[in-house]
């Protein structure tokens, strides 16, 4: 019988090969791949003798740290779900989350423990249990072992159009992710600003741990970032665009000799990727290869544009990845189709069956795909302003916007108007004081949109409301604001 494909194997199988490599990192602490193994296994035996077991769900409420790899390890070896949540989250959004995970434990950090009392679900501390834990057997955990189908992490969508949807991940699914391929070679560091909430902080650690290589933890904030890359001489690093800005302005004048000059891989995405910023990344990690990455949290990794294609395909994301399929449907929504795709929505079959139809993941974003096979992503489909009969792709319109010399950040949305249905609105973080009008704003684009695709509307705003983890615009949320004045 051919073996399971189980998280819990990730570690177990480093621990043996390279014991002693370091692992994990974050701030003034590390654990070599030996220590969270053993680490994972006197927690999983801790768990147990609380009732916690195959099939069970623990949803963990912490801020980013190390010692959440061990819990996350030990879950896995137990084929228990791992829900993690913000550490952001105050108890009333927490509550809602809570409805809908509906776990049998919730582990909290340090920091939010007293507050994970008053849930209406049994908790218990991190440090606590990994305290309690520690005279506790290390070696590998009885059975019934998982089997590569169980669930293995949830990750709740952000929320910003709508209610939250757990995405369900089995550990198959996260650990063809994650595989390095036939041969482990020699990988090198990667710096990781994403938070543990967020599907890509967890899909790059396991490509780093499964490669028996170190993954560093910073917060998003580029002197961090800078600082880690140096000191650990990490080869790789995945920022979305807004931290490439941040990482940008922070080395300024530095030259040549930089602490991000190591870097052999610089990668971005998950929101739109102006060329003019790929080029200024390639400047500063000349000896960098730059991908740009399109996926989603449903279905891992779709698309990659590669360094050499950047200059001939502005806009795009690049071709399918090896093993997924991509399609267009027939009102121009992109459907993927691979291996790697998620289990379904939890405890939510009906929206499941909505997004899997026809054996086709039905993304939500509009796309287009040229005749090289190359994607380009336009708007999403429930964002689409209809303004006197015509659609309009608010991301289209940002990216003339973004060109406009006193334009530093602009969101697109369609207010309600009494004439036109909904009239296209521009919602500027101007450059400096002098913020432009919505007729220069209608001049700018004359020669790049039609003129349906004009704003008929500006607001100047100091930031643009985004998901914290991945930048995306919160559309909804600026439209309430506008609504309320």
């Amino acid at each position: 019988m051919r073996p399971q494909l189980l998280i819990g194997d990730v570690f177990a199988n480093a621990a043996r090969a390279v014991p002693t490599r370091t692992a994990v990192v974050h701030g003034t602490r590390s654990m070599d791949f030996a220590t969270v193994e053993s680490s994972a296994n006197r927690l999983g035996r801790r768990l147990a003798e609380l009732g916690v077991g195959r099939g069970h769900r623990v949803v963990s409420w912490c801020d980013t740290t190390i010692d959440a790899v061990p819990l996350f390890a030990a879950l896995a070896k137990l084929g228990v779900t791992l829900i993690p949540l913000s550490g952001l989250l105050g108890p009333a959004e927490l509550r809602n989350l809570i409805a809908l995970a509906s776990p049998d434990l919730v582990v909290a950090d340090e920091a939010h423990r007293s507050s994970a009392g008053d849930l209406g679900t049994p908790a218990a501390g991190l440090e606590e249990l990994l305290a309690e834990s520690a005279s506790s057997s290390a070696e590998p955990l009885p059975g019934p072992a998982p089997s590569g189908g169980d669930p293995h992490i949830v990750f709740f969508t952000s929320g910003s159009t709508g209610t939250p949807k757990g995405v369900v991940l089995s550990h198959e699914t996260n650990y063809l992710r994650s595989h390095p391929g036939a041969l482990v070679e020699p990988r090198g560091a990667m710096v990781c600003p994403y938070p543990l909430f967020h599907m890509g902080a967890w899909t790059i650690a396991l490509q780093q741990w499964q490669a028996r290589d170190a993954v560093v933890l910073v917060p998003p904030d580029a002197s961090a970032i800078c600082e880690a890359v140096a000191k650990w001489d990490a080869r790789r690093l995945n920022c979305i665009p807004a931290v490439w800005r941040r990482i940008l302005h922070e080395l300024d004048g530095a030259g040549a000799r930089h602490p991000l000059a190591g870097l052999r891989f610089a990668d971005t995405g998950t929101s739109a990727t102006p060329p003019e910023l790929l080029d200024a990344i390639a400047a500063l990690v000349p000896g960098a290869c730059l991908r740009v990455f399109y996926g989603s949290t449903e279905a891992g990794t779709v698309s990659c544009l590669e360094q050499r294609d950047m200059a001939r395909k502005p806009g795009s994301c690049g071709v399918s990845a090896p093993g997924v399929e991509v399609d267009i449907g027939h009102d121009g929504e992109v459907l993927v189709r691979s291996t790697t795709l998620f289990d379904g929505y939890l405890d939510d079959e009906v929206a499941s069956a909505a997004a899997l139809a026809d054996g086709w993941f039905h993304t939500g974003d509009l796309g287009e795909i040229d005749d090289e096979g190359y994607l380009r992503i336009v708007g999403r489909t429930g964002e689409l302003i209809r303004t006197g009969g015509e659609s309009v792709s608010p991301s289209e319109v940002e990216a003339v916007l973004r060109r406009h010399p006193l334009v530093a950040d602009v969101a697109v949305v369609g207010v309600p108007d009494s004439t036109w249905g909904e009239v296209v609105c521009a919602v500027i973080v101007p450059v400096g004081p002098a913020a432009p009008t919505v007729d220069e704003i209608r001049d700018h684009c004359r020669s790049q949109l039609a003129g349906f695709k004009h704003p008929r509307r500006l607001e100047m705003v100091d930031a643009i409301p985004r998901t914290p983890a991945t930048g995306q615009v919160q559309r909804r949320l600026l439209v309430e604001r506008l609504a309320a004045g």
